[in-house]
């Protein structure tokens, strides 16, 4: 093995150029990386862990930057240093795609829609490659399979909307890796998947680079896909390298406050086994936390049964319907007043679904809704409308769920102005309590949507969702797109606000870590059932059906000596939820294991 580094970065800063004068993206940051090494750089949103990497690859002035200081030297194929930073575009179009590969966070961007996956994989071949149609389509099929994707000869043909976000993710990964590169920069790439094909992602690109002796450059703010990946570890702080050392290092002897504060706020698979009931996350620097375990009652706030939401496909001449997406089949089950229930499941499980069709905001097929002794599916508009006050809604994305032309204040007010609770200067005084519970300072009322931060529009959605007193929140995924810190902030806050209030959540995620941390009864959804129901640490501890034991399996844990290796993982695609016409589902069918503890018997397809 070469001593001799592939890409070295030396004191990169990096400005922007915007009408305040100039930002600095990143200071100053040296690290490097060598022949089949995979270096993680960690940070939360703003360190400036995508700037470097863009600046490798010189796309950064594309986006508005410039390399103000530095050298970035990149060891070539044929031998022979060169510091890109001076390198002019046209020899940088050689090197990207051919010599350095880059996968970006969110493949739909990364592809082209109008082309398909065949033309989009074997044209890099071409032009880098210089290799015949014939060959290059040779190759392309190779690469599919290199990757798992199942059918890939009908792949080629397809065009990307018709593939998953897995699948998409993978043939992101097979161009990044067409021209064996020497040097592969993953910029997020597991960010927007779910767990058991994050998994298989990782396990593929590990595998990928064992076989191939490509060095990996892994920009991450997933401290867990940090231990299952890194050989080493930097961490960026604020456009600064505060830290840099191997894996273990890094886990088990942070020296940096930043790093420790970082490992701190990640809640770990198996810390909650043993207690019953969640409670709020240690954080650093946090002085008189209340770290109590939060109870709730034996009392039933909302009972579903037999919820069942089906969606038309339309086709044919005349657009009629030509067969259903069973989307929440046959689900029952309660929560408890000041308790909170999660659904667990991946992208398209129906777990969003039900949360809707509980809100009515999609109609319901059949199936019975009782929220406090009211029967949802019997109201008109009208008698909706007064439920919703019991019930509010937080939804993934604050951006889209806020109006980036209405101050903050305003926001807050409006359901309250809308359901005539309070006015005047009743109304501005319950918006600064508001504003209070949820940890953001008073002045902020006066700013708009886009003057925030993620975190920070998370909390006025919460503020919002809490405005009109609800008995109950349905958060759907209220907390995937957030940084770790600010992720456990939020879920703390949330925590608080229900041994407070006595606030009952269905809380809708796919990530197993945040579910232990602040469930007492965990629903493991697939295909549009419910196929395990139970007291959280029972489901965690004791998974009895076998896609609840697959999704257990798949979870990366933030220890690096708990590697998952791509023999433990042992997936099946998942079958289509869309069904003729004729089709009628069995009811679902339970058994009770333990107390409590329920598992579907009726074929689910796993």
């Amino acid at each position: 093995m070469l001593d001799q580094p592939i890409a070295q970065i030396k004191g990169l800063r990096v400005e922007f150029q915007t009408k305040d004068g100039p930002v600095v993206g990143v200071e100053d940051v040296s690290f490097e990386v060598n022949p089949g090494e995979t270096v993680c750089i960690v940070g939360e949103s703003g360190s400036g862990k995508s700037v470097s990497s863009l600046s490798l690859m010189r796309l950064v002035e594309f986006g508005g930057g410039e390399i103000a200081g530095g050298k970035l030297l990149f060891d070539r194929r044929d031998g022979g240093e060169m510091d890109l930073a001076n390198a002019d575009q046209e020899l940088m179009k050689q090197i990207r795609g051919n010599e350095i590969g880059m996968i970006f966070q969110e493949p739909m961007t990364a592809l082209n829609p109008v082309f398909t996956v065949g033309r989009q994989l074997t044209e890099g071949l071409r032009v880098h490659k210089g290799l015949s149609q014939k060959d290059a389509e040779a190759r392309a099929l190779e690469l599919l399979r290199q990757v798992r994707i199942p059918e890939p000869e009908r792949r080629l043909k397809q065009y990307p909307h018709e593939l998953s976000g897995g699948m998409r993710q993978r043939v992101v990964i097979a161009m990044a890796m067409a021209c064996e590169p020497r040097l592969l920069i993953a910029d997020e790439p597991t960010t927007a998947l779910d767990v058991t094909i994050q998994a298989e992602i990782l396990a593929l690109m590990d595998r990928l680079k064992r076989e191939t002796g490509t060095a990996v450059m892994f920009i991450t703010h997933d401290m867990a896909v940090v231990a299952q990946m890194a050989d080493r570890v930097v961490v960026m702080f604020r456009g600064n390298k505060v830290e840099e050392g191997t894996v273990q290092e890094i886990f088990e002897n942070p020296q940096h406050d930043y790093t420790k504060a970082l490992l701190a706020a990640v809640p770990k698979l198996g810390e909650m086994s043993g207690s019953t009931q969640p409670s709020p996350m240690k954080l650093m620097g946090v002085e008189g936390q209340n770290l109590d375990p939060i109870p709730g009652t034996n009392e039933v706030l909302l009972r579903v049964k037999g919820l069942t939401t089906r969606f038309p496909v339309k086709g044919g001449f005349f657009r009629r319907t030509i067969s259903n997406v069973h989307a929440v089949e046959d689900v029952s089950f309660t929560i408890n007043k000041g308790q909170t229930l999660s659904l667990v499941g991946e992208s398209g499980c129906g777990k969003s679904s039900a949360g809707r069709s509980i809100l009515r905001l999609v109609e319901p097929m059949a199936g019975e809704i009782d929220l406090d002794g009211v029967d949802i599916m019997k109201l008109d508009q009208g008698g909706l409308r007064k439920a919703r006050l019991d019930m509010q809604m937080i939804f993934q994305d604050p951006f889209a769920s806020l109006n980036p032309q209405m101050q903050l204040l305003e926001q807050v007010a409006e359901p309250m102005r809308n359901y005539g609770v309070a006015s005047g200067s009743e109304l501005t005084d319950r918006v600064a309590n508001l504003f209070d519970r949820v940890q953001l300072p008073r002045s902020f009322m006066r700013r708009y949507p886009h003057e925030m931060s993620g975190g920070q529009r998370q909390r006025i959605a919460i503020a919002r969702a809490l405005a009109l007193n609800p008995k109950l929140i349905i958060a759907d995924e209220a907390v995937s797109a957030l940084d770790v810190s600010v992720q456990a902030q939020v879920l703390n806050l949330m925590m608080e606000l229900q041994a407070e209030l006595g606030l009952s959540y269905l809380f809708i995620s796919h990530d197993m870590a945040v579910v232990e941390r602040v469930s007492h009864q965990v629903g493991v959804m697939y295909l549009g059932r419910i196929v395990e129901l139970g007291p959280r640490n029972r489901v965690f501890e004791n998974p009895q059906h076998p896609y609840t034991q697959a999704l257990m399996k798949a979870v990366p844990i933030a220890d690096p000596n708990k590697r998952k290796s791509e023999k433990d993982l042992n997936f099946k695609p998942i079958p289509s939820p869309i069904h003729g016409l004729d089709y009628s589902p069995e009811p679902s069918k339970y058994n009770e294991v333990e107390p409590g503890h329920y598992v579907l018997t009726t074929d689910s397809g796993y």
